[in-house]
């Protein structure tokens, strides 16, 4: 994986924590972490999400805010989030007028933010959000790396007999289209730099595949990622997450990604795999029927030339995007 070039803090930006020596690199006027919570019919326990969120940032030596969208739930979440409002001063409520998608939630929710480093979790008490603090110091401390994600160590999900199969297949395609190990595609805990991730938030699909696609996009454009190990909770309340639906949507998303940034990847082995059985059935035509030729072995070189072509044609406009 290619290391992009470290980031040093400008001394005007940079702040000493009192009684520490180690510096953040924060803007005086803005909080330097914005965690965005997406919330959808969690009434039942979105409380005790923000007691743990708020309990582990004000032991840490952050500035932070919390930025908690409803997106358009249809239980008491929002008249929750208003009554408890006073006891979280870091909080800031933002809600939707109509059901967007946890996609779009994270989408404006991270362009909505002000600070530097953004962290993506869920509010349905699955992960260990009292670690979100390690996370960012993970980025202070690895300033060549621009995404660092929660890797789950179980499955805890409903319909897990769909899900670990579902997960592990589309886990394998992203490896083999990206060309690198990825120990957790899909983790909903994440924390990444703001800037770096502004160019891709349009490519944010609404659904639960965004997590796939904020790391898929960096990936592909040389935006190191890291892991670090997270244990994994049953969730609380009801899960969102329809395995044959999502599966599907999953999949296809990585393959746009992946064809969106690196079209050659994806197009040039079905190229040349039916390019190699049209010459080999040519051979075995040449042979079997005394150099009289198909038309099924035609039209198969044919189909893998045109494949070919479409694959550089991609990868100009790529590359002509990236350049722009």
């Amino acid at each position: 994986m290619s290391v992009s070039a470290i980031r040093q803090p400008k001394p005007s930006d940079v702040l000493t924590a009192p009684g520490d020596d180690e510096q953040f690199s924060i803007n005086r006027d803005a909080p330097y972490v914005t965690i965005v919570l997406p919330c959808y019919n969690e009434q039942d326990h979105v409380v005790l999400e923000l007691e743990r969120i708020t309990a582990a940032m004000d032991a840490s030596r952050y500035s932070y805010e919390l930025l908690v969208i409803d997106d358009k739930s249809t239980d008491n979440t929002l008249a929750v989030l208003h009554e408890v409002a006073p006891n979280f001063p870091k909080m800031r409520l933002m809600p939707f007028r109509r059901n967007g998608g946890s996609g779009t939630a994270r989408r404006i929710g991270t362009q909505e933010a002000r600070g530097q480093i953004v962290v993506w979790t869920d509010a349905d008490m699955t992960y260990p959000n009292e670690r979100i603090p390690e996370f960012i110091k993970y980025l202070d401390d690895h300033l060549d790396v621009d995404q660092v994600v929660g890797a789950r160590l179980t499955e805890e999900g409903t319909h897990k007999w769909a899900r670990v199969p579902a997960k592990w297949f589309i886990r394998m395609v992203a490896q083999r289209l990206s060309g690198m190990k990825i120990p957790d595609l899909n983790s909903g805990l994440r924390a990444f730099r703001r800037e770096v991730s502004l160019p891709y938030l349009r490519l944010l699909p609404p659904g639960f595949s965004c997590v796939t696609t904020i790391t898929m996009a960096f990936l592909s454009n040389q935006h190191p990622v890291d892991y670090i190990p997270i244990d994994y909770a049953k969730r609380s309340g009801t899960s969102k997450f329809h395995p044959f639906k999502d599966a599907r949507r999953y999949i296809l998303q990585v393959l746009r990604m992946v064809m969106y940034f690196d079209p050659i990847k994806v197009l040039m082995p079905v190229a040349l795999w039916i390019m190699g059985l049209g010459f080999v059935k040519l051979i075995y035509d040449v042979i079997r029927y005394n150099f009289h030729v198909t038309t099924s072995t035609m039209l198969a070189i044919l189909v893998g030339f045109q494949i070919v072509v479409l694959a550089l044609i991609g990868d100009l406009v790529a590359r002509s995007r990236s350049s722009a």
